[in-house]
C-alpha cells in the first residue's frame, strides 16, 4: 500500500521530499512541485478523509500556487497508483482516505464528514457473485449517521 507506506516514512524523520519523489516516479508520476506540496498537505497530519475543495483550500493556506482542477487531477491520479482511496457519497460529495487498508466509512449528515467506521465492527455476509468476466475490487460501505435531536 502506497500511501501507508508514504504515510510510515513520512513520520519516521525520513527526508519528506526525497520520499514523496520516490514513491511519486515508482507509480510513474512526475515529481512535480505540485504533486510533492499536494502529498505533503495529504500526508503530515496522519489519515484523514478530505475534499478535492478542502485540499485547494489547506494548498492555497499554505501558499502553494494550484488551480482546483489541478487538485482534482492529483487526488485522481494519487488514488490510481494507489496513494489514495476514494470514497463517494451520494454520488456528488467525493472524499479521498489516506487510508487504503480495506474499511467502511461513517457520513455525518450534519457536518457532511467522513469517519472510519472501526475495523472488524462490520461484517458482509452473501456478497453475490460477480458477473462472468467480471471481479469484485471491494466493497465500500457508507453508514449515514447525524445527531439525535433533543426535544
Amino acid at each position: 500500500m502506497h500511501g501507508a507506506r508514504i504515510h510510515h516514512e513520512m513520520h519516521h524523520g525520513a527526508s519528506k521530499a526525497r520520499d514523496i519523489k520516490m514513491m511519486l516516479r515508482d507509480a510513474g508520476l512526475r515529481p512535480t512541485r505540485q504533486r510533492i506540496a499536494l502529498a505533503d498537505l495529504l500526508y503530515k497530519h496522519g489519515n484523514r478523509h478530505i475534499s478535492a475543495e478542502q485540499l485547494h483550500e489547506e494548498a492555497i493556506s499554505a501558499r502553494v500556487p494550484v488551480s482546483l482542477a489541478t487538485v482534482y487531477n492529483t487526488l485522481h491520479q494519487f488514488t490510481q497508483a494507489g496513494f489514495l482511496r476514494e470514497v463517494a457519497v451520494d454520488g456528488t460529495k467525493t472524499y479521498f482516505d489516506t487510508n487504503t487498508s480495506d474499511h467502511h466509512h461513517f457520513f455525518n449528515e450534519e457536518d457532511n464528514s467522513v469517519v472510519d467506521i472501526p475495523g472488524g465492527s462490520l461484517a458482509i455476509d452473501d456478497i453475490p457473485e460477480a458477473p462472468e468476466g467480471m471481479e469484485i475490487v471491494r466493497v465500500d460501505v457508507v453508514v449515514r449517521i447525524r445527531p439525535i435531536e433533543r426535544g
